[in-house]
């Protein structure tokens, strides 16, 4: 016989205490997912939780400071990447009283501030941010009063904490691949725009200096080439359009990320060529990107365990933790037919006619 269960309005925390056989201390630190809980604690609380129904009300919570919402601010939804990240979250959430709410940058606020400011002026109890053109020093004032994790920031602040892949070793293995299979005149297609001061620590610049940094050790240097294409993949498929169209077109393309990968395998594809004459590597490793048809060769920085650690992180920061954690994930090269070793001549000849068009 199932087990009443009374209305969950009226539910209070007094109930779960009474319920569980502990103080409303203990169940309000089970709800937080505070540090000093037993596992037979958590699991009692647990179980009253579910079989009284209880819910918090959001404006109760929100008087007494916890709304048990986090916020996530991604910079675009276009990018797939960032349904990982979102999954990876979810995931780590799912057992906590927690609910995620997302806000997406709009079109004339992309650098994120007016995104993150509207989490925070709602009362979240913690935030998750993708905002690479963020001021750090903005960051560490809204860390003050609310708990932060910052995702693809390679910041050393003491207030708020970040979850990175290494950006560095991923720009490496993609270009130690290239130059492996005897590409000499390999371009770079970056977000970044052309002029812009951007902090150091941003995942494009380090995948930008780590390009020309690997290009240089190779005695390449004069056949560096570096195209801003802004974001989206339609603005990488016509800079890669007209790179192809360039009496000396590039044998490789290296892109900061998977969205602008596409948009130049469509580049290579409306050009009548094919990845045998031109070479493309991404950064990613989205979902399509391992579809028969596409097989791009690319960087998974694992979108899920970010987004998982991420999640994880800032529950420890709303549970009390002051320390700052800085933490680095490991890439790994996913090698698909999108490249190849370069085929000299009869890409010369094919490319050349190109430009001649």
């Amino acid at each position: 016989m199932a087990a009443s269960r009374t209305p969950a309005g009226s539910v209070t925390i007094q109930d779960v205490a009474r319920e569980a056989g502990v103080s409303r201390a203990a169940v309000s630190k089970v709800i937080r997912n505070a540090y000093g809980v037993s596992p037979a604690m958590r699991e009692r609380v647990n179980a009253a939780i579910k079989k009284l129904g209880y819910r918090p009300s959001v404006s109760a919570r929100g008087m007494r400071g916890a709304t048990y919402t986090l916020g996530i601010e991604l910079p675009e939804f276009a990018n797939s990447f960032f349904t990982r990240l979102i999954a990876g979250a979810t995931t780590a959430v799912a057992d906590s009283p927690y609910q995620l709410v997302i806000a997406p940058a709009d079109q004339t606020h992309q650098e994120g501030y007016r995104a993150i400011q509207a989490l925070v002026d709602r009362q979240v109890d913690g935030v998750i941010a993708v905002s690479p053109m963020v001021e750090s020093a903005w960051l560490e004032e809204i860390a003050a009063s609310t708990p932060v994790v910052m995702l693809g920031r390679h910041d050393a602040s003491d207030r708020y904490d970040t979850v990175v892949n290494d950006d560095a070793a991923g720009a490496r293995l993609a270009m130690r691949h290239l130059l492996e299979l005897g590409h000499r005149d390999i371009a770079h297609l970056t977000s970044i725009p052309e002029k812009a001061v951007i902090d150091p620590g941003v995942p494009q610049v380090i995948r930008l200096e780590t390009y020309r940094a690997a290009m240089e050790e190779a005695g390449l240097g004069s056949r560096m080439r570096v195209v801003g294409v802004g974001v989206g993949e339609a603005a990488a498929h016509r800079a890669a359009l007209a790179m192809l169209g360039d009496p000396e077109p590039p044998t490789a393309v290296f892109a900061s990320h998977d969205e602008p990968a596409l948009g130049v395998l469509r580049a290579v594809a409306d050009a009548g060529l094919t990845t045998g004459d031109v070479s493309v590597v991404g950064y990613d490793d989205i979902e399509i990107a391992g579809h028969p048809g596409i097989s791009l060769t690319t960087v998974n920085q694992d979108g899920e365990r970010l987004g998982a650690l991420a999640a994880r992180l800032l529950l420890e920061r709303i549970a009390g933790r002051t320390e700052p954690r800085h933490e680095v994930i490991e890439p790994e090269l996913v090698v698909r037919s999108s490249t190849r070793p370069p085929r000299p001549s009869a890409t010369s000849a094919r490319l050349r006619a190109l430009g001649d068009r």
